[in-house]
């Protein structure tokens, strides 16, 4: 049973600086937790890195994060305890079966956690899945910072197993990765849940499922009243002039910006605690509900019959901050000065005629504003050397309409390549590419290819081309194939040959699955060969069931020691062709090009598109020989229309 003492701790417990994802990878295997399952997705992805330095647990990098979700249903249904990580997008791709494993319920604690990331970090949507789980009906676990992300996992498989149903821990990228003092308690001693065939519970036929829907919504009535009882949410009394709910990071920003307010701290962020809400809202005089993106709280608290003030007073989008929690305050009670603290009133009609008299205002933060100090802007860019670049190069140079997908090649939508014209979610492009084949002019629509990396291809490429060969809607496919997963920092996938723990397994074939599925035309390229990959793109615009695979190691993988290049300058006529891939190797002195040797990988790409041989690889006049890494082909000179 899940009660206040649940976080005592051990008297012996070592307080350790851990990120929340590490956290969360810690409190997981100490909950005896034997099963993990993931794809990596910014910022979730430390979490099942972490758990692979655990002995006596099984972990693996998912194909997607549906079929990881699969894996720890069946691992719980067979009476061991498990947990599925992803970022908050992957939660889209399992909600299948979230939907249906709610009704199921647990044997074994089962535990999911999302990584949602406010501010669009390194993700294309910032959703807030906190509405899965009023979607799906099941409770939420929200942690405010490493020492929560430990002890909420912990509680999870616990509340998990009490209340038969899967548990959603909600990270954001601020606990995701910062780090905090964990103080542990320990590894619990879990043994396997006997198995037991249940029809009635685990096959969800229509029957069954109508008689386990009513068990749900028992269920979501007795968390509601665990809710109020457990020591997850707490009131932490101070001023009663204003007070906070709030939760998560929020929670931070909130207790730093007014130290001396009154704060409903929310943990379990679903169900809510009806009766502690009521009895908080009562005793002070103005109410903010303080949540990122959403107004998921504030909505059900307003339902309560509770007058609070939320996204009236702050953003719906982005991160919050301090200075942004603090300003919006001051201004909604009537603040012209920020940084003085007087008021002028208030919705509630009274209260002290000095905010700071109030002992509300932190007088020694510093930055109201957030931006007062500000760097200069970091864009996104490739690697210099990244073999995705020659493709892109090659994409705008014919006119291409280039449909995206996810992963480190998007950056091929910046300037100054802009060679991408859609980008929408994992595997998107080819079922994209299939559509504007058949919605644009003819003479459009025969530009249009779809572009996709080879780890998003093992996730959710397949199917949409098994659909577009079925169909017979073709348009061709190239699949930029680096070795790894390499945006979230290089993990494996089926066809990359290694696993999760970095041993060697079997490596699935891609050019053998485009043939199995039905393409016709199926072409293995070196990604750094300009002139391959032409030639091989315009063959595929008079064949588009082609499929191309442009091979060469992701750069931070592969690197050589190799010579950068060289630029003679006499024989530059300053046509910027050199320029156009936007290497960051390659900088501008004036009109001219300047190779930064710190940066240059000598991949060749700019001593291919060279029409005058100012730039070039070795010694002036000698051909590279193998093994001096000029490309991923060793021993081909690279020089314009040149040739050894």
């Amino acid at each position: 049973m899940v009660t206040q003492d649940t976080f005592k701790r051990t008297s012996d417990s070592n307080p350790r600086l851990l990120y929340g994802n590490e956290a969360i990878a810690l409190g997981a295997y100490e909950a005896g937790c034997t099963v993990a399952a993931g794809y990596p997705g910014t910022p979730s992805t430390e979490i099942i890195e972490t758990m692979t330095r655990f002995p006596d647990i099984h972990v693996e990098w998912s194909t997607n994060e549906k079929v990881a979700l699969e894996v720890v249903i069946g691992a719980s249904i067979a009476g061991v305890r498990a947990i599925a990580c992803m970022k908050h997008v992957g939660l889209n791709v399992a909600a299948d079966p979230l939907m249906t494993v709610t009704y199921m319920g647990v044997r074994g604690g089962l535990v999911i956690v999302t990584a949602d990331d406010p501010g669009m970090h390194s993700s294309q949507n910032e959703q807030d899945n906190r509405w899965f789980g009023k979607f799906a009906k099941v409770p939420i676990l929200e942690p405010s910072d490493s020492q929560e992300a430990y002890d909420f996992t912990r509680v999870a498989f616990d509340i998990s197993e009490e209340f038969d149903t899967p548990v959603i821990i909600r990270s954001t990228t601020r606990i995701s990765h910062a780090r905090s003092l964990v103080a542990t308690s320990g590894k619990k001693a879990v043994g396997r849940k006997p198995y037991e065939k249940d029809m009635a519970k685990y096959v969800m036929l229509p029957a069954n499922a109508r008689r386990r829907k009513v068990s749900v919504l028992e269920r979501v009535k007795k968390l509601a009243e665990f809710s109020d009882e457990a020591g997850l949410n707490r009131i932490e009394w101070g001023d009663d002039y204003i007070g906070f709910i709030t939760g998560g990071i929020s929670y931070q920003y909130v207790k730093e910006a007014f130290p001396e307010a009154s704060v409903l701290k929310l943990g379990l962020a679903y169900p809510l605690p009806e009766k502690v809400i009521r009895e908080f809202a009562a005793r002070v005089k103005c109410l903010y509900v303080v949540e990122e993106l959403d107004d998921f709280w504030e909505t059900q608290i307003r339902a309560m019959g509770i007058t609070c003030r939320g996204k009236d007073v702050f953003p719906g989008a982005g991160e919050l901050s301090v200075g942004i929690v603090k300003q919006k305050v001051l201004w909604s009670l009537g603040c012209t000065d920020p940084g003085c603290g007087e008021k002028r009133g208030d919705a509630s009609g009274g209260g002290p005629s000095n905010v700071a008299e109030a002992g509300l205002l932190n007088a020694a933060e510093p930055d109201l504003v957030p931006g007062t100090r500000s760097l200069p802007a970091r864009p996104p860019v490739l690697c210099p050397g990244c073999p995705h670049r020659a493709v892109y190069y090659v994409i705008k140079k014919l006119g291409l309409v280039a449909c995206g997908d996810i992963g480190c090649y998007t950056l091929g939508a910046l300037p100054p390549l802009s060679s991408l014209d859609t980008t929408t979610c994992m595997g998107a492009s080819i079922g994209h590419a299939q559509g504007m084949r058949l919605g644009l002019p003819a003479d459009k629509a025969g530009k249009v290819v779809a572009v996709i990396g080879d780890s998003t291809f093992m996730h959710s490429g397949i199917t949409p081309l098994i659909n577009m060969t079925y169909n017979q809607v073709d348009a061709p496919v190239i699949i930029l194939d680096n070795g790894t997963t390499a945006m979230t920092g290089h993990q494996g996938h089926p066809a990359s040959g290694w696993n999760a723990r970095h041993k060697e397994s079997p490596k699935v074939a891609i050019e053998e699955i485009a043939r199995a599925v039905g393409r016709r035309d199926v072409e293995v390229v070196d990604a750094y060969d300009t002139k391959s990959v032409e030639r091989a793109l315009r063959k595929a615009l008079d064949q588009p069931s082609a499929v191309i695979i442009a091979r060469a190691p992701c750069v931070l993988l592969a690197r050589k020691k190799t010579q950068p290049v060289k630029f003679d300058l006499s024989l530059c006529v300053e046509c910027g062709l050199c320029l156009r891939p936007g290497c960051p190797a390659l900088e501008r002195e004036g009109r001219k090009p300047k190779v930064n040797e710190i940066l240059c990988t000598g991949c060749g790409l700019c001593v291919q598109i060279c029409p005058r041989n100012a730039l070039f690889a070795g010694a002036k006049g000698e051909c590279p020989g193998p093994g001096d890494g000029v490309t991923a082909v060793e021993g081909r000179r690279e020089g314009g229309d040149s040739t050894c």
